[in-house]
């Protein structure tokens, strides 16, 4: 990496009212006070290795450093408070899959691909034996999670060759298996529901305490956090924020959705919004209908993303469609408009009639990193000392936990199987090892096309009284939109 393409802006930090926790999450709402920040940095400092970000990728990477290498003096410059961004915002899904593997993995034999499915797979737990060495009460659930065809019989269908796919690519039936109606109604109880594939490598967490819980772990084991303490620059070996300057070995950004606050990380990853909202806790006898008694994670089916799961206090958790802003500008905490509320309300009512009414007492958004063609990456470019990880593309929960693994071992030069991933770049630039992605307008343009043609499909297929050939034809557009857009 150059250090003159290094250098970088300011950073547009956000302003929050440190009282309305309830406007950046249900999870950031429920933090048992106190909440008080940690000092901000206010004098120069010099250290082995300087992480930008206290979400899931900055703290796991000092926490395996830490572990690995105690003597390692590490500091983590975080510009609000941990859990800020997307860490304390998220769905809750701890996933043992990374967005984007098949396109790393389809081209390895099948022995060292399965291999890599199997460090896949253990995110989970490795999550949880970290949670039990900590004292972290993470309401760590491991349920699985369900991708359903519930709305029309199309999603069946390309569930079923999904699935061919994931066992074409050496995966076993206990990895990903097919449920009929009647047996996905002995997980989740959906109106009209056509089958899912059932996975059981997934848990859910509460995002807030895992972070939380997190940064109070890599302080105990002696690193430094600082919070309210943006970076205004940096470049190979030194960061700035208003206060103080900070030398390093080694540097980390790891701020995911707002890697345009860092240029150049703005040109390989940008921000999409996701949209969720919380019911209110529901009653047993409302459970007893809908199921979901082991904190199961479920999707439905359709190319415009829509996710939920059952809480630990007995709430519906429901998130539903994205968003892109030109630009990349970010989401600011402010609540839902209506139409959004409507919109996640129709689509939940859908699944779930018996919830039309339902009162939400939480509604929020949150930035999150998309890396061209949809594929995340982890780097090491030691001639610059620079590390980083991201585009997670909303499935971060998980993946920061590998890439924390992956990033530490890439510092401390261990050759490790982690580090010899088909989705590591070693000893490259940022500049050599990324594809851009394309400027404005045509970021802006490709969004309002693709979102227009996924909604046209889903308008289309949910009504049944339209004609075969338009569903057809819709589906093919549908699917030519989708590999444009990954590839």
């Amino acid at each position: 990496m150059d250090a003159t393409v290094l250098e970088c802006g300011q950073v547009s930090g956000m302003v929050v009212n440190m009282q309305a926790w309830n406007q950046v999450s249900l999870w950031m709402d429920q933090i048992e006070p106190p909440f008080a920040d940690r000092p901000s940095l206010a004098h120069d400092l010099e250290v082995d290795v300087a992480i930008v970000g206290a979400g899931y990728t900055g703290l796991w990477t000092a926490y395996y450093l830490k572990r690995q290498a105690p003597h390692l003096s590490i500091a983590v410059l975080e510009a609000q408070t941990s859990g800020f961004g997307a860490s304390g915002r998220n769905g809750a899904w701890l996933m043992g899959h990374m967005l984007g593997e098949e396109h790393y993995l389809a081209s390895l034999p099948m022995a060292p691909r399965r291999r890599a499915y199997e460090w896949l797979h253990g995110i989970p737990d490795e999550v949880e034996q970290v949670l039990l060495q900590e004292g972290i009460d993470a309401r760590y659930r491991k349920g699985g999670v369900l991708t359903c065809a519930a709305r029309y019989p199309e999603q069946a269908t390309r569930l079923r060759a999904q699935l061919a796919e994931l066992h074409q690519h050496g995966h076993a039936d206990e990895d990903y298996r097919w449920m009929t109606p009647e047996q996905l109604a002995g997980q989740v109880r959906m109106a009209g529901a056509y089958g899912a594939i059932f996975s059981p490598h997934c848990a859910t967490i509460h995002p807030a305490r895992l972070v939380r819980g997190l940064a109070d772990a890599v302080q105990r084991l002696g690193v430094s956090i600082y919070d309210r303490s943006p970076v205004e620059q940096w470049r190979p070996g030194q960061l700035r924020t208003a206060q103080a300057t900070v030398k390093a070995r080694w540097i980390v950004p790891a701020i995911e959705g707002y890697a345009g606050s860092l240029q150049p990380l703005g040109q390989y990853q940008i921000p999409v919004q996701s949209l969720i909202v919380a019911t209110a806790p529901l009653p047993t006898s409302t459970w007893a209908q809908i199921g979901l008694e082991h904190g199961q994670a479920f999707s439905e089916n359709s190319r415009q993303v829509t996710y939920a799961h059952r809480s630990h206090d007995d709430r519906m958790v429901f998130g539903a469609r994205g968003g892109y802003r030109f630009g990349g500008r970010l989401r600011p905490d402010v609540p839902l408009t209506q139409a959004e509320l409507d919109l996640r309300r129709r689509l939940l009512a859908e699944l779930f009639p018996q919830l039309a009414t339902v009162e939400f007492t939480h509604a929020w958004g949150g930035n999150l990193s998309m890396a061209r063609r949809m594929r995340p990456h982890m780097l090491v470019d030691p001639a610059n000392g620079v590390a980083l990880a991201g585009g997670y593309g909303g499935e971060g929960v998980g993946a920061s936990n590998l890439a924390g693994r992956t990033l530490a071992d890439l510092i401390l030069g261990n050759d490790s199987e982690l580090a010899r991933m088909p989705w590591v770049i070693r000893d490259q630039s940022l500049a050599q090892a990324l594809p851009r992605w394309e400027p404005e307008p045509w970021r802006w343009l490709a969004y309002k096309s693709v979102s227009s043609v996924f909604a046209a499909e889903d308008r289309i297929l949910a009504n049944p009284a339209a004609r075969p050939w338009k569903r057809q034809a819709i589906s093919h557009l549908a699917s030519v939109f989708e590999r444009v857009l990954v590839g």
